[in-house]
């Protein structure tokens, strides 16, 4: 029987909360072999991010070929790209995928600082976000790209059919930055869907959309609907937070030793 693989695109982070080093756990824990091309080094903790180097985009390119032409994975991800350049190069290796991609649009760290500049959000508005089967922007990235101020679930309603309209197959908008319960709202152009989880008072959120839409990704490569992989994704990401190891002295990571239930 084989191991379906899944890829992640992404950028490192040392101290493996977040980045293509939860993606790695993640797809482990979900049973299916991983892989990773990097885009970007940063330097990191818990409680700082303090250097961030984005790679060529032509290293990128020939990380992504050497991957496809001889373990080809059943699902890919994205998250840190860091320049318009790699999410343009990014964006055109996508062409040629076969498989599904989610496409984590990742702009700011947990602390803060941009990990993408402002010219890039517009190539991943026109260039990547039309190439995934699923596009997964939190609150201030939806609101980054649409222009829509989000504090209801009515606001998020506008906006995730604002990124339809953009081009976007379907989108998955985490609600976790707005008030109340996390719940996230998904459309894909014929269907919307509520994922909700009661709020979890804790710092150690560390890693949490990389490790979520890595989740999502694993179940896609082992054969899973969408709707169906998102909603495993999901009760795995609450139950991850809820176990968290309380490591770190500021956002600590959370549990990818998780149960999937």
């Amino acid at each position: 029987m084989t191991l379906p693989a899944a890829l992640t695109i992404a950028g490192s982070d040392p101290s493996g909360g977040a980045g293509l080093q939860a993606d790695l756990k993640t797809f482990h824990q979900f049973g299916v072999y991983g892989e990773a091309v990097v885009t970007l080094i940063t330097v990191q903790n818990s409680v700082r991010v303090s250097r961030v180097e984005v790679l060529a985009p032509e290293l990128v390119v020939e990380q992504i070929t050497a991957v496809l032409e001889d373990i080809p994975p059943a699902a890919a991800k994205t998250g840190a790209l860091g320049s318009v350049e790699v999410v343009r190069a990014v964006a055109q290796a996508a062409e040629r995928f076969a498989f599904p991609l989610v496409v984590d649009p990742v702009m700011v760290s947990k602390h803060g600082l941009p990990l993408l500049p402002e010219n890039a959000i517009t190539a991943i508005r026109d260039s990547l976000m039309p190439r995934a089967a699923l596009f997964t922007p939190n609150v201030p990235e939806a609101e980054a790209l649409t222009g829509i101020a989000i504090h209801t679930i009515e606001d998020a309603r506008r906006a995730a059919a604002r990124l339809v309209e953009m081009g976007a197959r379907a989108v998955l908008l985490k609600g976790g930055h707005m008030a109340g319960a996390a719940d996230d709202l998904f459309f894909d152009r014929s269907e919307w869907q509520e994922f909700p989880a009661p709020r979890l008072a804790t710092p150690h959120t560390h890693g949490t959309g990389c490790t979520f839409s890595a989740a999502i990704t694993a179940g896609l490569a082992r054969g899973d609907s969408l709707p169906d992989a998102i909603a495993r994704a999901k009760r795995f990401i609450h139950e991850a937070i809820r176990t968290n190891p309380g490591l770190g002295r500021g956002s600590g990571p959370v549990n990818h030793h998780a149960a999937i239930l």
